[in-house]
């Protein structure tokens, strides 16, 4: 098979091939038109007769961040119209009373309600359509109605109205993209689902017609949860791909840690806007049922990742009292580092780095590095300053998803990737006290490694919200949300035999207690329809033992291996000789 992977990112878009000619891999500037950096991205990695595509995007969340999305209207039940606006309080949060709660997506003048109402036991107020407001001029519209999770008649009528009424609108129900209890993250979600339809619509539209110009098939998008759905599936509802580009870095970290015989990991993916980790434990990437994008709740499952605006392209500043800053504002592709000879003049992380000698005269993607032109940005900074501050903004993010959460960092490896992440490991390891990084040979691409690995998946969750007792049969597969009775968070643990006990033994692991004397309650079933991806090896490197200090040039990337530390190739941990390079302390 011939198997293609792209994901988009900020600055450069990657591309990886795997046929029966080995592995090629390649980089270009990402585009405006991210479109148009896909097709050239295939062009550059010389894909022809391509049998599996694989995209990740960033197409959702920039427009979600930006405030980019469509004019969309809220409908909701009457008297709960102002539900995105109350939100759970008034402040972002409860200590900070200056800071505020970024705007609904919705302004309260396109939020409207419909005489109807379901409780937990059933109707309590007919549905009246008649009720329905006049939404003329709305791109989209989001519907969520009380308890439409439990019973979603209503919520279906109303929709399919919106439809009748406005063909050319996309028109989203709560209970087909979030069907879970707590009305305001539902609503969320939903409304959310519905501002990016109209923009991923045309983007994937404009992708499809793209691909098939230049003789590709129709890509898979990533989804956020870590396998990857169809493009009409991602069209319908974008809220399932806004980390679809990290989540395929997630994938192929996973897959290089199993080559080298290691379950226990931290994916450090440093690339040239932004960082983002992810912790992998026992070989599964941990997921998360909620996550705050640009300060608004989304309730779907999501590689539980953990983002930061620094990057290799990070501008460098100072604050008010003279402190050096790194980001969150990126150089981008255009006119990036200044060192890139583009016509940037403000000082990145990448221009530090080469003025401290470790980046190579010529980065992949055939960028020519400019010291001069770095010295001239740099001036009033010290590189050694600026690489110390952009490490101590990783390491607060690498703590978020290891010790703030219980995991001893020392247990586990770090995987270093993305253009820019291989530069920084060592240190970063160091401060936490991991023994081993693991930098894949493909580090400069491995998100795009991840997208050729991925498999198929569809996850579908069910709310109970009942006692375990009164729930009936459960799924043999899966997982549930348990929580003791007036309890206002859950847990989840694997479904099968002795869930209860299970779920009192996972309790007191993480709170120090159990009360099994507490009625238990079932808040929802999640299951996930998967289908494996593509099953290969990758091709072998050559055997490399280095010490440090040393500079290593790799497939799109750099690495430093810092003093006292050192790197073999090809050891045999996992089932087969690894690819990767593992760094050692000594």
């Amino acid at each position: 098979m011939a198997i293609l992977g792209i994901d988009v990112g900020g600055t450069f878009t990657d591309a990886v091939l795997l046929d029966d000619d080995g592995l090629r891999t390649a980089k270009v500037p990402t585009a405006p038109d991210q479109e148009e950096s896909v097709v050239a991205a295939a062009r550059a990695v010389g894909a022809t007769c391509v049998d599996r595509f694989s995209h990740g995007t960033t197409i959702a969340t920039n427009a979600l961040l930006e405030r980019k999305g469509a004019e969309t209207a809220f409908v909701a039940t009457e008297g709960f119209e102002h539900l995105l606006h109350l939100r759970r309080q008034t402040r972002a949060h409860l200590y900070r009373l200056c800071d505020e709660q970024p705007a609904p997506l919705v302004p309260l003048d396109r939020c409207h309600g419909v005489r109807e109402r379901i409780g937990p036991d059933g109707v309590l107020v007919p549905l009246d359509l008649d009720s329905v407001p006049d939404l003329d001029g709305a791109e989209a519209v989001a519907v969520c109605l009380l308890f439409s999770f439990r019973d979603p008649a209503h919520e279906a009528a109303v929709a399919d109205e919106l439809r009748r009424r406005l063909p050319g609108a996309h028109v989203v129900a709560s209970h087909e993209v979030a069907p879970e209890f707590r009305e305001y993250e539902r609503a969320s979600t939903t409304a959310a689902d519905a501002y990016l339809g109209p923009v991923c619509a045309r983007y994937f539209r404009s992708l499809a017609s793209r691909c098939r110009e230049a003789d590709l098939p129709e890509p898979l998008v990533m989804r956020s949860s870590g396998g990857v759905a169809t493009i009409d599936e991602a069209a319908q509802h974008p809220a399932l791909v806004l980390v679809s580009g990290p989540a395929g870095g997630v994938v192929g970290a996973a897959r290089a840690a199993a080559e080298a015989g290691i379950e226990n990991a931290i994916s450090f993916d440093m690339g040239g806007t932004s960082t983002d980790v992810c912790l992998i434990a026992g070989g599964r990437a941990e997921r998360t049922l909620e996550r705050s994008v640009g300060g608004l709740p989304i309730r779907l499952p999501m590689v539980d990742i953990h983002t930061v605006g620094a990057g290799g392209g990070s501008l460098v500043w100072r604050d008010a009292g003279g402190a050096v800053r790194v980001g969150p504002e990126s150089a981008g592709a255009n006119p990036g580092p200044a060192c890139y000879g583009r016509g940037g003049e403000r000082p990145t992380v990448t221009d530090a780095n080469l003025l401290l000698g470790r980046l190579p005269a010529r980065l992949a993607g055939g960028v020519q590095l400019d010291r001069d032109a770095a010295l001239r940005a740099m001036v009033g900074f010290d590189a050694a300053d600026v690489v110390e501050v952009v490490n101590a903004e990783m390491l607060r993010a690498l703590r978020v998803v290891s010790v703030e959460r219980g995991h001893d960092p020392r247990d586990f490896a770090l995987v270093a990737f993305g253009g820019a992440g291989p530069l920084h490991a060592c240190a970063l390891a160091e401060e936490l006290g991991i023994s081993t990084v693991l930098v894949p040979a493909a580090a400069g691409v491995l998100s795009a490694l991840g997208l050729v690995a991925s498999e198929e998946r569809r996850d579908s969750v069910r709310s109970y919200v009942c006692p375990l007792d009164d729930a009936g049969e459960l799924p043999a597969e899966g997982e549930a949300d348990l929580r003791y009775r007036g309890q206002s968070f859950e847990l989840t643990v694997a479904l099968g035999d002795g869930l209860a006990e299970r779920f009192h033994g996972a309790h007191e692991e993480r709170y120090g207690y159990a009360d099994r004397g507490r009625p238990v309650e079932l808040v929802a079933v999640r299951t996930a329809e998967t289908r494996p991806g593509p099953d290969f090896l990758l091709p072998p490197e050559e055997p490399l033992e280095v010490s440090g200090p040393a500079l290593l040039e790799l497939d799109g990337a750099t690495c430093w291996i810092a003093p006292g530390w050192i790197g073999a190739r090809n050891e045999t941990g996992g089932p087969g000789p690894s690819s990767a390079l593992r760094l050692t302390r000594v």
